[in-house]
C-alpha cells in the first residue's frame, strides 16, 4: 500500500500546509477526527483514495512553485498566534456578523417550507455565541501567556507561573469547545444536505449556504492549527522549562 495512505489524516495535514484544502475538497475530517489512516478515512467518506493522493501531489507541486507557505511546526509560536488572530479569528468574527442577518432572513422567509432551516438557525446561533466567547478567552488568557512564556525562554529568563496552574488546563477547555463546534458544524451540514440549496432557493438562501460551507472550511483549518500544532507545542515548551 502507498506509504501516504497508511499515514493518518492528521499527520498528512501537519506535514503539508496544502493538504487541509485537499481534505476539505473531499470531505475528510483532519482536525477532530484525524487520527485514522488516510485509507480508512477515504473508505468511510466513500471517496477514491487514488483521487485524493493525486490531489495531494498536485497541491504540493503547486505550492512549491508559489513557495509562500509557512512551516508552522517550526515557526515561533508568537508568529503562529499572530497568524491565527489575523487570519482565522478575524475571519470568524466577520463571517458571524455577515451570516447572522442572512440566517435570520432566510429562516423567516423559507422556514415554513424548509423546516430544516429552523434547526440550522438555532445551531448557528449557539455556535456563534460559543465562538465569540471562545475567541475572547484565547486572545485574553491563553495566547498572551504562551507569547510571554516563549519570550522568557528565548531571553533565558524565568518563566512566570501561569494563573491557570498549567497550560494543559485552558488547552483542555479550548479543545472541548473545538469538539463542540465540530458537532455543530456536522449538524448544520447534515440538515442542509451538504449545503445543497433546494430548487426554490433565492439568491440570499444560496449565499447563506455558500457562506456556511466556507466558514466550516476555515474553522477546520483554524482548529487544526490550534489542536495539532499550537497547543501541543506550547504544552511541550512548558514541560521542558
Amino acid at each position: 500500500m502507498n506509504a501516504t495512505a497508511e499515514k493518518t489524516v492528521r499527520e498528512l495535514a501537519l506535514e503539508s500546509s496544502t493538504a487541509p484544502r485537499v481534505f476539505e475538497q473531499f470531505g475528510l475530517d483532519y482536525c477532530c477526527g484525524g487520527n485514522r489512516p488516510l485509507s480508512d478515512a477515504c473508505r468511510a467518506a466513500n471517496v477514491s483514495m487514488d483521487d485524493v493522493l493525486d490531489a495531494l501531489e498536485s497541491a504540493a507541486l503547486s505550492a512549491q512553485k508559489i513557495d509562500s507557505n509557512r512551516t508552522w511546526t517550526t515557526e515561533p509560536l508568537s508568529e503562529l498566534i499572530a497568524h491565527i488572530n489575523a487570519t482565522h479569528h478575524k475571519y470568524t468574527r466577520s463571517e458571524i456578523a455577515r451570516i447572522s442577518p442572512l440566517m435570520d432572513k432566510v429562516a423567516a422567509k423559507h422556514g415554513a417550507n424548509h423546516p430544516e432551516l429552523i434547526e440550522i438557525h438555532s445551531t448557528f446561533q449557539s455556535l456563534a455565541q460559543e465562538l465569540t466567547t471562545h475567541l475572547m478567552k484565547e486572545e485574553m488568557v491563553l495566547f498572551p501567556y504562551v507569547i510571554r512564556m516563549e519570550e522568557a525562554i528565548i531571553a533565558h529568563e524565568p518563566v512566570l507561573p501561569p494563573p491557570f496552574g498549567t497550560i494543559q488546563n485552558p488547552v483542555s477547555m479550548m479543545e472541548h469547545e473545538h469538539d463542540s463546534a465540530g458537532d455543530a458544524l456536522r449538524v448544520m451540514r447534515k440538515a442542509s444536505r451538504d449545503y445543497t440549496p433546494p430548487a426554490d432557493a433565492c439568491v440570499t438562501y444560496q449565499t447563506l449556504y455558500k457562506g456556511l460551507a466556507e466558514l466550516e472550511a476555515d474553522l477546520h483549518q483554524h482548529i487544526h492549527l490550534e489542536n495539532n500544532i499550537l497547543f501541543p507545542r506550547a504544552t511541550e515548551m512548558e514541560k521542558r522549562h
